[in-house]
């Protein structure tokens, strides 16, 4: 997994609440079990026409957002079903970051598995970002997760709440199996032991 540290990037702003993860990646590519190339399917039924035209109004496709690495969105992002697929698609369209007042818990977990940054702020202060956003190509945010603060295009600051143990994760780009990995010689050691007290195991 990608390590986090700090983020300079577009923010997107997608002021919808509720916005599932089904909108997010629709069930028609939940078939793979491949992380990438989910991206050019991110929010496809909002992005694309039934005969596969991009839908010139949507903020992603708009060209100041195409390389947007942040979304500012609305209350509830991520609600519905527990698919991963979700953060796969976000991570592979390039989002490392997704800021709103409050997230479903299932999604907001996967985002940690997966090298993204979820933060959860007040609404006045998703308000303030929000309104950044709107400034398109100048809208670049800078998140620096060692010191847990937001810095806006015109230098205001927001500080951020992270779980220690998630931010240690983030910092050093460990996934679950990257911190079983770094258990290795513990494991190493119990397995020797273990092959020699009851070597018929």
């Amino acid at each position: 997994m990608e390590k986090f540290t700090k983020l300079s990037g577009i923010a997107a702003p997608m002021p919808l609440v509720n916005i599932d993860t089904d909108m997010i990646i629709p069930k028609q590519f939940l078939k793979t079990i491949q992380r990438s190339g989910l991206g050019k399917n991110l929010f496809d039924e909002m992005r694309y026409t039934q005969d596969g035209q991009e839908i010139p109004d949507f903020v992603l496709n708009k060209p100041q957002y195409r390389n947007a690495q942040i979304i500012v969105a609305g209350d509830n992002f991520g609600c519905g079903s527990s698919r991963e697929h979700a953060p796969w698609a976000l991570l592979d369209f390039g989002i490392r970051c997704v800021i709103s007042t409050s997230f479903a818990d299932i999604f907001f977990n996967n985002c940690f598995k997966n090298g993204i940054l979820p933060i959860v702020l007040p609404q006045e202060d998703v308000d303030k970002l929000m309104d950044d956003a709107q400034r398109g190509a100048n809208a670049v945010i800078t998140v620096d997760l060692e010191n847990q603060t937001i810095t806006g295009p015109d230098g205001g600051e927001i500080s951020f709440e992270v779980d220690p143990f998630r931010k240690h994760c983030l910092l050093n780009g460990l996934d679950d199996i990257g911190l079983t990995l770094e258990k290795a010689a513990s494991i190493d050691s119990f397995e020797a032991q273990a092959a020699q007290s009851r070597p018929w195991v």
